[in-house]
């Protein structure tokens, strides 16, 4: 072979070496941060869930105390009556 040509191939094949190094080394990072910001979505997410059964509890909660604060109320309107007939008796 002429020495052009086989120069030509060595180059050519460094230079395919050199993309080949550069491209899985690119690849490799966005692989990372990829993974990074996959991580933090799904911390996002669980955090935003972890709210939502609070939230969900509170109210639960919130309704309890409601019915506690309503039996309460018609005990009291139950025993003023009772002492209003006391006192009127």
């Amino acid at each position: 072979m002429d020495s052009a040509v086989l120069a030509a191939l060595i180059t050519a094949g460094l230079g395919l070496l050199g993309s080949f190094c550069g491209s899985y080394c690119s690849n490799r990072k966005n692989a990372a941060l990829l993974a990074y910001r996959m991580e933090q979505l799904e911390r996002r997410v669980q955090a935003h869930n972890n709210l939502i059964e609070r939230t969900y509890r509170l109210e639960e909660r919130t309704e309890l105390q409601e019915e506690k604060l309503k039996v309460a109320n018609h005990r009291i309107g139950d025993l003023e009556e009772e002492i209003k007939n006391c006192i009127t008796a």
